[in-house]
């Protein structure tokens, strides 16, 4: 009788994590709206060490530099396997025009006009885990 694999996640360091979002081109960015979490599909770019985040919402999101929270990931089914990471921070929109138009041209949305919002987020705390399986002995 053969014993079914056991899956596991190990956490990964900072470093790896943001190295394994940076390879990646999608996510999903999370923030509170009237109480409740929502969750909006993004794309995002790793440059200079800043995180910017194109996504369909109202900027208005980023009122006050309130914390957001971008997760992304890459888990291949049924086995399992791949990796999760979260970045949470302080957010704002990109506002000087130049640097807008430059990811404007290199990140694709989803919407245009009020909703297509560019943000740049201050990581605060980044997490990581790789996920895999323990083949039984």
């Amino acid at each position: 009788m053969t014993m079914p694999t056991t899956r596991r996640m190990v956490e990964v360091s900072g470093a790896e994590a943001l190295w394994l979002l940076e390879g990646a081109a999608h996510g999903r960015l999370v923030h509170i709206r009237r109480e409740q979490a929502v969750v909006r599909p993004a794309v995002h770019v790793l440059e200079y060490g800043r995180l910017i985040v194109r996504t369909p919402v109202q900027a208005e999101v980023a009122d006050g530099r309130p914390v957001l929270t971008y997760q992304a990931d890459d888990i291949r089914l049924p086995g399992g396997t791949g990796w999760a990471v979260t970045v949470t921070g302080p957010a704002e929109p990109v506002g000087d025009p130049v640097e807008a138009a430059h990811y404007l041209r290199t990140l694709p949305g989803w919407a245009y006009g009020p909703h297509d919002t560019l943000l740049r987020i201050t990581r605060q705390t980044v997490t990581g885990y790789r996920l895999g399986t323990v083949e039984p002995r």
